[in-house]
This record gives structure tokens, C-alpha cells and sequence, in this order.
């Protein structure tokens, strides 16, 4: 039985911006696994990617995370173009996929928590969905993982057949101010959350270039980013809904999201996973969340 468990595709991203070109290791089970482990949680990944890409998960072993894989042709390869100043301006082209995941990747995985973080429609199917939330109480699922689809090799947003079937079998929904848009017809970030509350997921998780806002149990909370310096915009999501859910095993919703706040903004001063102290975060939210 794992405290919390991860399942997505890792990704390869190469991200262009200003300040130039780089690849950087990602995926939602990636940024997410990092987090739990430092926090000191029995940790498990279940992901696909191309054995040269193997590295990843021997990193991921060697901080202590059970890592399952199942090894494809290809990994997930991202480009990620950031056009402007604005970090949330972007453009993100898809060049080649680890494929779907299938009942079986998942038949012996059990955890308090289960978090799945795809990067595109198809890759974590209904079937799947189903199969998880029997073996967790906590199901939780970001928004992305549905609503992109590929077209002309450029990942875009767009309406969800299965929304209703899916959210029915979750706890735990996390989106952007976006796709939160997208999902509900409302630009309100509170009236969107209190919609996709009343479908199924008794927890919602959204994100925005300040923070994020948190609604569970018919209150909200909400948290800014304080980031120092802003260098590593991708996986501020992942990382952010992965604090949250590891963070609630053990405290409420209020403090888990100062919690995802901060651990997030220690993130978004670096380019690729949370490498931090689980003690600078503490530190963090003394001198920035007090009181909150």
C-alpha cells in the first residue's frame, strides 16, 4: 500500500523562451513524485517512456520511489514555445507519444491517494479510470489529462465527451483558470469551482498566475505563488496539485493549499522538478503564508 501513487506518461520537454533553448525532463508523474518523496511519503510511479529516457527513473529510484514502467518505442516529446514575457502564454507541440496505458499497467497498484497527470486525451482512458478508482479512496485527475487532444501537432483544448462518466469517479479535480473556463462556461474561478464540485469531485483544484484556489467541503481557501525569481513556469501545475494531495493525507484542505502554495513557488525558481528542502518550505511559509 503506497501513500500516494502517480500515473502519466514522462515527458521530454524542450522548452523556448527569451532566455533561450533547453530540454528539460518532465511529465506530471515526474514533478509530482518529487515532491512526495521528499516529503517522506511511500511513493509510486507509474509511467512510459523510451529505455534511452531511462534515466529518469533512476533517479526517481534512487530517491526511493517504486517506479513501474513499461518501456515504448518513443517517449512523450513536448516543445514548448513561450512567445511572450507572459509565462502563461504558450504554444506546446506534441512530436511523438509513449502511447495509451492499458488496464493491466495499473491491476496491483493500491494507495491512500492516486494522481493522474496525463499530457493528452487517450493516454489514461475511461477504462483505466475506472480500474484506479477501485484501488483508492482519494482519486484525483488534472482537467489536461482530457481536454487536450493534438491537432496539427499543437495540443489545444476541447470539449470532453466523457466529463460527466469521469468526474463521477473522482475526489479530486484540479484545472487551470482556463480550462476551468473551458469545463463550465464561467470565467468566475469560484462559481467554476462550485459547478465542477456539484458533477462529482467533492475536492477542486484550481490554478492561476498568481496562485491557486482551492474549494472542498462548500468553503474556499486560496494561496498566492511567491516565487522569488520565475525561471521554470513548466510543471508548476503538476507540482502544485501533487503538493496538494500529499500534503491533505495528513492536514486540511486550508493548509494543504498554503502548502502547494509554497512548494510550487520554490519550484518556479528552477527549470524542471521540486529539488528542494522540505525545510525551506517550512521557511517560506513562516516569512510569506503567517497568519493565513
Amino acid at each position: 500500500m503506497y501513500d500516494i501513487a502517480f500515473i502519466g506518461h514522462y515527458t521530454k520537454d524542450t522548452i523556448v523562451s527569451a532566455q533561450g533553448t533547453r530540454v528539460v525532463d518532465g511529465g506530471a508523474c515526474n514533478y509530482g513524485a518529487h515532491v512526495a518523496v521528499r516529503m517522506g511519503l511511500k511513493t509510486a510511479v507509474v509511467t512510459r517512456l523510451a529505455e534511452a529516457d531511462g534515466h529518469v527513473a533512476d533517479e526517481l529510484r534512487w530517491l526511493g520511489v517504486d517506479v513501474f514502467v513499461r518501456f515504448t518505442p518513443q517517449s512523450t516529446c513536448l516543445r514548448l514555445e513561450y512567445p511572450t514575457a507572459n509565462v502563461d502564454e504558450r504554444v506546446i507541440h506534441v512530436t511523438s507519444s509513449a502511447g495509451p496505458f492499458t488496464p493491466d499497467e495499473v491491476e496491483e497498484l493500491q494507495a491512500r491517494a492516486v494522481l493522474i497527470g496525463a499530457s493528452l486525451r487517450g493516454e489514461v482512458s475511461l477504462e483505466v479510470v475506472k480500474a484506479l478508482a477501485g484501488k483508492t479512496p482519494r482519486l484525483a485527475a488534472d482537467v489536461q489529462s482530457f481536454l487536450r487532444v493534438v491537432r496539427d501537432g499543437v495540443l489545444v483544448a476541447e470539449p470532453w465527451p466523457e466529463k460527466a462518466q469521469v468526474l463521477a469517479l473522482l475526489q479530486v479535480l484540479k484545472a487551470d483558470a482556463v480550462e476551468a473556463e473551458l469545463l463550465t462556461g464561467e470565467s468566475d474561478l469560484r462559481r467554476a469551482a462550485q459547478l465542477i464540485a456539484a458533477w462529482g469531485p467533492g475536492e477542486v483544484v484550481l490554478t492561476h498566475r498568481d496562485g491557486l484556489l482551492v474549494y472542498a467541503a462548500g468553503q474556499f481557501h486560496a494561496a498566492p505563488f511567491r516565487p522569488r525569481t520565475l525561471v521554470g513556469r513548466s510543471g508548476r501545475g503538476d507540482t502544485t496539485i501533487a503538493a496538494y494531495m500529499a500534503r491533505r493525507l495528513s492536514a486540511s484542505p486550508a493548509e494543504a493549499t498554503v502548502w502547494a502554495a509554497a512548494v510550487a513557488s520554490l519550484k518556479m525558481e528552477a527549470e524542471g522538478p521540486f529539488r528542494r528542502q522540505i525545510s525551506e518550505v517550512e521557511d517560506l511559509i513562516r516569512r510569506e503564508y503567517r497568519g493565513r
